[in-house]
């Protein structure tokens, strides 16, 4: 386990170290060998305030330093690290203490590799994956245990996918990519004719490609549809959650984050720095502006042309509520109706 001092931590996340009274035993050499939440740090971690409800457990913290923020550091009675963002201090130093290791480890021996796929330097590829012809991956990739890459695919520089992902051909990923595990990337897309009017289809070909540019990272059992003509383009910096469905010919945005188990469906374009909660529905063919939020369980019906925050789901309430309220909304057109009804009356008075 790799240890630091806290003046080392200091320096990494940007904070500036305060050392507690002499009731703290900490000092700028004091050893940190982990982070904890403020109920359940010891001497050897720190923890952090960034949510304001959490600060009655400031008081009992047995960590030696907390990363805090200057509006809170009089509350503190341990050390501090002290900065503008605490959360963004977490991060970074979760970062630094993150012992996860590569998705692969070397090239096994059970893993099957076109004569003419192309690998860069230090790619790392896992038991049982496959490399189709005319795959290329670029230096520093590792593909996890049990991978597909299909023909013609190109992974660029440091990109790591975990266990069973399925890359369909022609797909393209960026650099410094992270997908996890089962994610399928290229499948084909929901295309289908029907028949003569009839309740038969004809499966139309997705002749396009998925896209995904530099920096994007995608959870676990997350599908992304190739193209039916154009391609799906998931640019720089997006994040993805587990459990989404992208459709084919879908254009998401830069640094947009999209929660887990929401959808969108067919041509939609998604602007950049959005940001979709979980269980969000967007129609297909539809455009959302940039900056957009969504709450949780939205459904998107047309184009969004202002940036905002905007909600449609119901939340949870008792059961015998829930039906009262569901009553008078059923009510809602014959009260209209009457509404109505005695305003003509009122006129003709």
């Amino acid at each position: 386990m790799t240890s630091y001092t806290l003046a080392d931590i200091a320096k990494h996340i940007g904070a500036e170290l305060v050392i507690a009274d002499v009731d703290n035993s900490a000092t700028s050499v004091t050893v940190i060998n982990g982070l904890a939440t403020l109920a359940n740090a010891n001497a050897a971690q720190v923890a952090f305030l960034a949510n304001s409800k959490y600060v009655t457990q400031l008081a009992s913290t047995k960590a030696s330093a907390v990363i805090i923020s200057p509006q809170a550091l009089a509350q503190c009675p341990v050390s501090a690290l002290v900065m503008d963002n605490p959360y963004m201090g977490y991060a970074l130093l979760a970062n630094l203490l993150d012992t996860t290791p590569k998705s692969a480890d070397g090239v096994h021996a059970s893993a099957v590799i076109a004569k003419d796929a192309v690998l860069g330097d230090n790619v790392s590829i896992g038991a049982n994956a496959v490399i189709e012809s005319g795959a290329k991956l670029d230096d520093n990739v590792s593909i996890g245990v049990g991978c597909f890459i299909g023909k013609h695919v190109h992974i660029e520089k440091n990109t790591q996918l975990w266990s069973n992902v399925s890359v369909y051909h022609q797909v393209s990923i960026g650099q410094n990519c992270l997908i996890q595990a089962n994610t399928v990337i290229g499948s084909d897309g929901f295309g289908y004719a029907p028949v003569n009017g009839v309740k038969k289809w004809h499966k139309i070909p997705q002749l396009g490609r998925v896209i995904i540019g530099n920096n994007v990272e995608i959870g676990a059992s997350t599908t992304i549809d190739r193209g039916a003509l154009e391609d799906t383009i998931i640019k720089d910096g997006v994040i993805l959650d587990n459990q989404i469905q992208i459709a084919h010919n879908v254009i998401i945005g830069e640094n947009t984050a999209i929660a887990a188990c929401s959808v969108i469906a067919g041509s939609t374009r998604v602007g950049k720095n959005c940001t979709i909660a979980g269980l969000v529905g967007i129609n297909g063919h539809i455009t959302v502006s940039d900056n957009c939020v969504f709450t949780a369980m939205s459904m998107v019906t047309k184009n969004i042309h202002e940036a905002g925050v905007y909600s449609s789901g119901m939340p949870a309430e008792p059961n015998k509520k829930w039906h009262k309220t569901n009553a008078r909304v059923k009510r809602l057109d014959s009260l209209t109706k009457r509404v109505k009804e005695l305003e003509k009356l009122l006129e003709n008075k």
